[in-house]
């Protein structure tokens, strides 16, 4: 028996960060396999107020690292943390969401322990004869699915995209014990001082993608100013976001942030509506959480109708045209379903 599975824990806003309790809740079935302990390690200042939430996620022991120097969050004193602790106690696993953060430390830690790393996972099992770590990530640009196993090294490490798993609290959880760890001298040096702190604007705040009921996309065949306007109208009637296909983020029409897919945002909303989009694997790969899928292509023959639940053989332009129409209409009768 080793000695148990790490989940290392984000902070965001005024607790865990989502990726976070979606690991929490998937690691559950990974501990039944190894029948080892589910640890979530929280590192940072002013973190100890968030101790007893992995708990509700199924953690079974929390470990605690709150000093004063890891404000402003440096990447390599973070990751030389995780690989010291890692060293002295010998979890089994390490993972992490494939958030900014981590994909700035995992990889110092990953080099200090001298294991592997595999990054943007979208599933994760064990593997029942060896007791291994399957690691499925996408490949060769996102068109087949890779499975990584860490045969010899040990953590075995990886990153998971959010959304990939859903965050399910438990109906019954105690506080289980919180161990904490006070940081030796040389893991005190902080690189960076913080001399001045901005938050954000409201028009630069990114939408909550992940957690949006209705998702609407533009692909290559709308890449028009005009009808990513339209697009906009029709998001903001359903009550939800509008998202893109790389080629549109790349022509500067939308965000980058706006991008959906293997290297965007990964979604699992109620409604998916695309327009115009081909389904490229490196796109469906971030939208296979979706519950219904609506596609809107000229294209028969477009990958997108093998996803779809319902499809639309026609020009896009014209059903955009339609829709806003309706929407419209319904605004103006006061209905509040559309």
């Amino acid at each position: 028996m080793g000695s148990g599975i790490w989940v290392i824990g984000e902070i965001e806003g005024y607790g865990l960060h989502p990726v976070t309790q979606e690991l929490l809740s998937k690691s559950r079935s990974l501990r039944e396999e190894l029948g080892e302990e589910l640890s979530c390690l929280l590192v940072g200042h002013d973190v100890a107020r968030f101790k007893e939430e992995p708990f509700r996620y199924g953690a079974d022991r929390v470990i605690l690292v709150e000093d004063s120097s890891l404000e402003p969050f440096s990447e390599t004193q973070f990751g030389k943390i995780i690989a010291e602790l890692a060293r002295e106690k010998g979890p089994t696993i390490i993972l992490s969401g494939a958030t900014e953060r981590a994909k700035a430390f995992m990889p110092i830690a990953q080099t200090i322990l001298e294991t592997g790393l595999t990054a943007n996972c979208m599933d994760l099992a064990i593997d029942p004869q060896t007791k291994v770590l399957l690691q499925t990530r996408p490949a060769y640009g996102g068109n087949l699915m890779a499975t990584i196993v860490c045969r010899e090294r040990r953590p075995q490490m990886a990153t998971v995209r959010a959304g990939v798993f859903k965050a399910e609290q438990l109906s019954e959880w105690k506080v289980g014990p919180v161990e904490e760890v006070e940081l030796k001298d040389e893991l005190r040096q902080n690189p960076l001082t913080q001399v001045a702190f901005e938050p954000k604007s409201d028009d630069e705040a990114i939408p909550d993608y992940k957690g949006a009921d209705v998702v609407v996309v533009a692909g290559r065949g709308v890449a028009e100013k005009g009808l990513i306007e339209k697009l906009k109208v029709i998001a903001q009637a359903l009550g939800g976001v509008l998202g893109a296909t790389r080629p549109v983020t790349d022509m500067g029409l939308l965000p980058r942030h706006a991008q959906i897919g293997q290297t965007g945002q990964v979604v699992s909303p109620t409604l998916y509506l695309g327009f115009g989009v081909s389904g490229a694997a490196p796109h469906t790969i971030g939208i296979q959480g979706s519950k219904v899928i609506v596609a809107v292509n000229k294209d028969p023959e477009a990958p997108i109708f093998k996803l779809a639940n319902y499809g639309i053989v026609g020009d896009a332009k014209e059903i955009i045209d339609l829709l806003v129409d309706r929407l419209r209409d319904r605004t103006g009768r006061g209905e509040q379903n559309v």
